[in-house]
């Protein structure tokens, strides 16, 4: 007899609750279900985790001239947000991932002017860490590019619509993924 997966797990869901109930005893509800299971199929492997599937590629479902043109404009804005983070922050020598650290201003010794310093540094923090998470967003979109996987659903495996990708070129992740992800769907 030969049990799917999704089978089996439902046959087992179902004895754990029935096995639970009776003896609401969850150790020994666990021994039996360990019990059932071998029993079920012997045979059975885990043929879905083996189960191979035809991973598609950048190149399979996308022409050249689009993801030359995604990777310009990510080029464009990788550049444009390295600017922007060197016009209040400095790239830290310390680390080995692009890491960048907001400067504190120094407006003077007067009251008035510590205020501001750190209202300022508050802010340029925010900005920082926000323009820190877009840059990293954007290369690894080019590191997906140079793999051969961009605009594959990462969850799912299955492309991502080219809309989406026009509208978002960071997007590793197709609107149906997302809004299942974000309990939206």
């Amino acid at each position: 007899m030969c049990v799917s997966y999704e089978e089996k797990v439902v046959v087992v869901y179902h004895i754990f609750q029935i096995i639970t109930f009776i003896y609401s005893c969850e150790v020994l509800c666990i021994l039996c279900m360990f019990v059932i299971i071998s029993h079920i199929d012997s045979n059975f492997e885990f043929n879905y985790m083996t189960e191979e599937k035809k991973v598609l590629l950048t190149s399979d479902v996308f022409d050249p001239g689009f993801i030359a043109e995604i990777k310009e404009t990510l080029l464009q804005e990788e550049e444009k947000m390295r600017k922007e983070l060197s016009s209040f922050a400095h790239r830290n020598p310390k680390t080995s991932v692009e890491e960048y650290d907001a400067d504190f201003p120094n407006y003077g010794d007067e009251e008035d002017d510590n205020a501001r310093e750190v209202a300022d540094f508050t802010v340029n923090k925010t900005l920082e860490v926000a323009l820190e998470k877009n840059l990293r967003d954007v290369q690894n979109a080019l590191k997906r590019i140079e793999d051969n996987t961009y605009g594959i659903c990462k969850y799912t495996g299955e492309p991502i619509e080219k809309k989406r990708l026009l509208a978002r070129p960071t997007s590793s992740s197709s609107v149906t993924a997302k809004k299942v992800l974000t309990n939206e769907a």
